[in-house]
């Protein structure tokens, strides 16, 4: 399995593609493709058939996943695009830790 820079509930800015430029937090990851769910990015428009929920079908609008390597985490003290270190705290815990600022990411 490999490990990630970005997780579930981080709040991301995307860097490249349609979406470049826009923010929101990360509602699911997909590790195996390395790939992340962001809420209000990389919107896309699906089909439905119709169901008991949506008797009519249609069409919806749906967040689709977005490459991690078009993903930056968000420094939670400057609100700037920053890479990500590890660190290991005063209790012996490694701790993500913003490059920019020294933050620690919660």
């Amino acid at each position: 399995m490999t490990k990630l820079h970005i997780k579930k509930g981080d709040t991301v800015i995307v860097l490249t593609g349609k979406s470049k430029g826009k923010t929101g937090k990360v509602l699911r990851m997909l590790i195996k493709e390395q790939k992340a769910i962001v809420e209000g990015v990389n919107i896309v428009t699906k089909s439905s058939k119709p169901t008991a929920k949506n008797p009519n079908g249609g069409f919806v609008k749906v967040e689709a996943p977005i490459h991690i390597s078009n993903l930056s985490l968000i420094d939670p003290k400057s609100g700037k695009p920053t890479r990500i270190g590890i660190k290991v705290n005063a209790d012996g815990k490694k701790v993500r830790i913003a490059k920019k600022s020294g933050e620690e990411i919660k």
